[in-house]
């Protein structure tokens, strides 16, 4: 379910929230590697909790697409390539948005509760993760149905997990609270009557 075999134009064809969402922090970051005017915008948009706490909230959302090197970037970005769609695919572009982005906040979020006022971070992980979880509540209401998704996802999961506590620099709390967040959010969305209620909206809409 994860390997891609689209074109690139059918990719963004077929997943324009995915491919938006890649599109713009590529293009951050490439602004962020502009001298001078790339450190200030990194400073700028960066979450730092003791300025969150005096104030400036855009950073809760701005920190989402700023990353800190090529490799942080890389990561995120391709791992949103490859889990991202089938979400987009599955809970429509709303709900992806929804769990894309209130992953990321409720990452934010926890890190503010749990670390000092001097703890700065940048990413996209915490929303990521949330996609994790959120396919992790799609495990949770398949499991009789596809058990082979269970030994996908469960997983992926869980070494995900492992790696953010072994991975040296890694903001612990927001990944942690983006994949609850995510798992959440799944378990509402993916509840079968929901599930029922948009198939049939969505056979009404073709007829």
């Amino acid at each position: 379910m994860f390997i891609r075999r689209e074109n690139f134009k059918q990719y963004i064809t077929s997943y324009p929230v995915v491919s938006s969402i890649i599109a713009i922090n590529l293009i951050v970051f490439v602004l962020t590697l502009i001298p001078v005017f790339g450190e200030q915008l990194l400073y700028a948009g960066m979450s730092v909790n003791g300025l969150i706490a005096a104030g400036e909230w855009w950073r809760i959302v701005t920190s989402m697409f700023l990353h800190a090197g090529f490799t942080h970037v890389l990561f995120n970005m391709f791992s949103l390539f490859l889990f991202g769609p089938e979400l987009e695919k599955i809970a429509g572009k709303i709900r992806f948005l929804t769990i894309y982005f209130l992953a990321g906040i409720f990452g934010v979020a926890a890190t503010f509760l749990t670390e000092d006022p001097y703890y700065a971070s940048v990413g996209a992980s915490g929303a990521i993760y949330g996609i994790l979880g959120a396919f992790g509540a799609l495990v949770y209401y398949t499991r009789h149905l596809f058990p082979q998704l269970r030994q996908i996802i469960l997983p992926l999961i869980v070494v995900s997990i492992f790696m953010t506590f072994i991975t040296p620099n890694i903001n612990i709390s927001a990944h942690l609270g983006g994949l609850i967040t995510g798992f959440i959010l799944g378990f509402v969305y993916f509840n079968p009557k929901n599930m029922g209620r948009w198939r049939n909206n969505n056979i009404r809409r073709v007829k």
